[in-house]
Formats: C-alpha cells, sequence, structure tokens
C-alpha cells in the first residue's frame, strides 16, 4: 500500500514539474518594421514563424509594431528578440543592444535603391526641379525613405526644410506613393522595391505619378538577433536561426515560395555588422543618430 502511493506521489510530481516546464517554455518573438500595408507583413511575417518553430523546434511568435521607432524599443526591452530592419533601424537597434548581430539579408540588399516619383504633369525631370514643391518622406527612421533620399539630396544641392515648400512623413513606402498619386504631394521617395511589386501589380495609376530618378545603391534591410539569446535559448541559437533563413529557397517548396514571394526575394544570404558603417556614417552626418 505504501509502494502504491508513493508511486502515485511520484507520478503526480513528476507530472507536475512537466507542466512546469512547458509552461515556461521560452518564446522567441520576432517582428519587423511596418514599412508597407499591415496585411502584408501580418502574413509575411506569420508565414515566417511558423516555418522558424518547425524548423528551430520553438515557440516563435509575430510581434506587430506600429511604426519603426517602436521596434527598436521592443527590441532593446527585450520584447522582440529578433527584427527585419532597415539599414538605419538595423544600426539603432545594434546600438542599443550591444553584442547583437545582422545575420541575414536578401540579395537585393546588397545593392538597394530609393526611387524619387512625382504627380505627372509637373515637368519635374531631374532632383533639380523638386525646389519648391511638396515632398512626402516614408518614416522618419526609414533608410530608403528617408536617410538615403536626403543624403542624395543633399548632394544635389538640394535641403529639404530649406528648399521644399513643405515636408510630409506618411509612416511608410505604400502611403508615400499613394499620397504623391492623390495629389496631396506633389513629390516623395521610397523604397524602389516596393514601387516596382505595386507597379507590375497595376495598382499605381501611371497617369498620376511617374518616376522621376533612381538612386545609387547602398546596404538596407537585414534581419538582426540580440545577442543574448543564446544565454535564453541555449549556445548555438544565433547559427541555427541563420542557418533556418539560409535554408529558405524560392524553388524548395509551397511553403518556401510563399514566404520568400512576401519578402520579395528568392532566398536570403548571410551578412554581417560591417556592411551597414555607411548607413551609420551617413546617419550621424544628417544628425539622426547623434550619440
Amino acid at each position: 500500500m505504501l509502494k502504491t502511493m508513493l508511486a502515485v506521489s511520484l507520478v503526480g510530481l513528476l507530472l507536475v514539474i512537466g507542466g512546469c516546464n512547458s509552461s515556461s517554455q521560452e518564446t522567441l518573438y520576432i517582428g519587423g518594421i511596418p514599412d508597407q500595408d499591415a496585411s502584408i507583413l501580418q502574413a509575411r511575417f506569420e508565414k515566417l514563424a511558423t516555418y522558424l518553430s518547425e524548423e528551430l523546434d520553438m515557440d516563435v511568435e509575430y510581434v506587430s509594431s506600429v511604426d519603426y521607432a517602436a521596434v527598436v524599443t521592443a527590441f532593446r526591452q527585450g520584447d522582440v528578440h529578433m527584427a527585419w530592419y532597415g539599414g538605419l533601424t538595423g544600426v539603432q537597434a545594434r546600438l542599443a543592444v550591444p553584442n547583437s548581430v545582422a545575420i541575414a539579408q536578401r540579395p537585393s540588399d546588397e545593392n538597394f535603391h530609393s526611387v524619387f516619383v512625382a504627380q505627372k504633369g509637373l515637368g519635374i525631370t531631374s532632383l533639380a526641379d523638386l525646389k519648391g514643391k511638396t515632398f512626402a518622406f516614408g518614416s522618419e527612421s526609414s533608410t530608403s525613405g528617408n536617410l538615403m533620399p536626403r543624403y542624395f539630396l543633399g548632394q544635389a544641392g538640394l535641403d529639404p526644410e530649406q528648399d521644399f515648400a513643405s515636408v510630409t512623413y506618411s509612416g511608410s513606402h505604400d502611403k508615400t506613393w499613394k499620397l504623391v498619386e492623390a495629389g496631396s504631394s506633389q513629390a516623395g521617395a521610397l523604397n524602389r522595391v516596393v514601387w516596382e511589386t505595386r507597379k507590375n501589380a497595376g495598382e499605381v495609376d501611371l497617369t498620376k505619378v511617374e518616376e522621376v530618378e533612381v538612386t545609387p545603391p547602398y546596404y538596407d534591410y537585414h534581419w538582426v538577433i540580440r545577442g543574448d539569446v543564446e544565454e535564453t535559448f541555449g549556445s548555438g541559437t544565433i547559427g541555427r536561426v541563420q542557418a533556418a533563413l539560409l535554408k529558405l529557397r524560392l524553388e524548395n517548396s509551397e511553403r518556401d515560395k510563399e514566404i520568400m514571394e512576401a519578402f520579395q526575394s528568392e532566398h536570403f544570404i548571410a551578412t554581417n555588422n560591417a556592411n551597414y558603417a555607411a548607413i551609420e556614417e551617413v546617419a550621424r552626418g544628417l544628425g539622426i543618430i547623434k550619440d
């Protein structure tokens, strides 16, 4: 009788311990800057979270954010462990969390471009023609929607605050071209990939908005992971996450195809922090990064 009671107690104790371990299982939270329409981002990151959960055998969840700065704040506070950043926000995130690492990007992110667009019929054919016009940037924290367009405008001798009739921040690339198309702004700058994708899909009314100029290339979007994830999820976690991202291929399966099409690429490639040194230099030169 005593042996039976002890056996039952032991089983109960093991169930309690097992239940505690299960409920305390850590979740890897991922995020991304809200640079496009929310529905597009939701589908993109939730599909990736499901893939990473299966590939890494851990719970992975997507955390949405209201703006670019919120993704950096969540990363700094540890509410997000890994995020899809633009060049500028990636630099800001790594400065906020020492030992964080840039681990993957798309091939196109090695040679990324911004595009300047304008209302059709205004006779705007070069950056010089933008003087005196109303202008829309994307988010203030956007690399391709603000930082690099400002840099190239400066190279053309234009100071947005001094030379434009007004400056607006749309908050996302999709909103920028829509503002120009609607006539709310006479010109604007945005991510060229978004512009080409929307244009090829027939979503842009090309009788109302046209391309003016494409910038020279620069490094932009990339995945950044906190350096302390290995303390939480175990040694080798960074390498495992990077390998899972690099394993994705458009041609591998329908699942991979859906994920990579959502990221507008065929696959990811490895990257590193040093690739974004020029972005940090430009941001400091423009006073966007001050410390």
